[in-house]
């Protein structure tokens, strides 16, 4: 053997691969840091561009599809058709307003009073039952997947504060009526308008809007395709309140407001650590 032949020497390779994986690692974990930025950037800039631009898809639309895949008893289906507030029947406004959120107007995206009796009736181990008002479950419906924890209620009030200061409550409304969902991969209200009654959402008369406003709390068990009496006595309580409450005008709030009106989710957060 010659002097000057190389014998390769394995602490060699080791010594010349050690830089080469942490190279790999640090690659790998520059793209986990962009990839969390730009979710992130996305999630603060997505309240703003959609005050003009309609919500293509939501997490929930995603999750159901998936939840159609998987179930073969479960038709694939996906109904949406995007109105303007000018295209939806007022009558389906004061009904929903009439049925899951009687404050809108008034409210700055929470309803004190109604979450202050939920906890009171929460902390006395009474049947728990929510305080969402529209303006949080538009948030909710619009960026946030359907699962409980205390991260997506967290999330679920800073979007909801984000869409009372930018959007205004005839955005909040239009957005809400479009993206909530009204049945098995049925979205919206024309879609549902066209589904069940074979007419556009601009032509809901009061006893329609009121079938469409019962079904939201649970649309795939209850809707105007599956009337039970249940549901038509519920339909005839919500016709009885849009009596009482009639046209809604969202681009003026009531002129009557009172000292609950003004509070803001700091102020319930004030209110329960003085009443724990």
């Amino acid at each position: 053997m010659e002097d000057n032949e190389y014998i390769s020497n394995p602490l060699d390779s080791a010594e010349q691969q050690e830089p080469r994986a942490h190279s790999a690692l640090r690659r790998v974990w520059r793209v986990v840091w962009i990839t969390v930025l730009a979710l992130i950037g996305l999630a603060l800039i997505l309240p703003v561009v959609y005050k003009w631009v309609n919500p293509p898809l939501t997490p929930l639309m995603v999750q159901r599809f998936f939840q159609q895949l998987s179930d073969k008893e479960r038709d694939v289906n996906f109904e949406r058709d995007y109105v303007r507030i000018e295209d939806i029947s007022p009558n389906l406004v004061t009904a929903v307003i009439a049925s899951e959120d009687g404050r809108f107007m008034r409210h700055k995206g929470f309803d004190i009073g109604q979450l202050k009796q939920t906890y009171r009736e929460n902390k006395q181990g009474r049947r728990i039952r929510g305080g969402s008002t529209i303006s949080m479950q538009t948030a909710k419906n619009a960026f946030l997947p359907h699962r409980r924890s205390y991260l997506r209620k967290a999330l679920e009030a800073g979007y909801t504060i984000a869409i009372e200061k930018l959007w205004g409550k005839e955005r909040i409304m239009e957005v809400y009526l479009n993206i909530i969902e009204f049945g098995d991969g049925i979205y919206g209200c024309e879609a549902a308008a066209q589904h069940y009654f074979g007419h556009s959402a601009s032509k809901l008369s009061r006893h329609e809007a009121a079938q469409l406003a019962v079904s939201l709390p649970s649309p795939i068990k209850r809707n105007p395709g599956h009337a039970t009496p249940y549901f038509k006595r519920q339909t005839s309580v919500v016709e009885a309140r849009m009596a009482k409450y009639g046209r809604i005008d969202l681009k003026n709030k009531p002129k009557k407001r009172s000292k609950e009106d003004d509070e803001t989710l700091w102020d319930f957060l004030r209110w329960v650590r003085k009443n724990k």
